[in-house]
């Protein structure tokens, strides 16, 4: 089961269907639920609070420098996302925190 933190593929609506990465931001105490909230990632990159910039290394699994796209938080159902690839760090993972904090309006 995946966890907050964890770095998975799936396809969100909008993206032709395209596979991407994402970052599961949901409370590991909603696992009981059919659907999780993630944030996609992106190789786009741009200059923004909002956004935070993971460079790939092997614990995350990513290939090339890329973002979270904090603003674009998503619910998709459970059995539409894959495996986890890879981790984000705890620092990194505070990065996000306090991003969703910027963008849900809670600062």
């Amino acid at each position: 089961m995946t966890q907050r933190g964890d770095l998975v593929t799936v396809s969100l609506q909008g993206d032709h269907g395209k596979p991407r990465p994402a970052l599961i931001v949901q409370s590991d105490l909603l696992n009981n639920l059919d659907s999780v909230v993630l944030c996609p990632v992106t190789s786009d990159l741009r200059s923004a609070a909002f956004r935070v910039t993971l460079e790939p290394n092997p614990t995350n699994g990513l290939r090339v420098l890329t973002q979270v796209m904090v603003d674009k938080l998503s619910t998709l159902p459970r059995a539409k996302i894959g495996a986890s690839f890879g981790r984000l760090d705890d620092d990194r993972m505070k990065a996000v925190e306090r991003a969703l904090l910027l963008v849900i309006g809670v600062i």
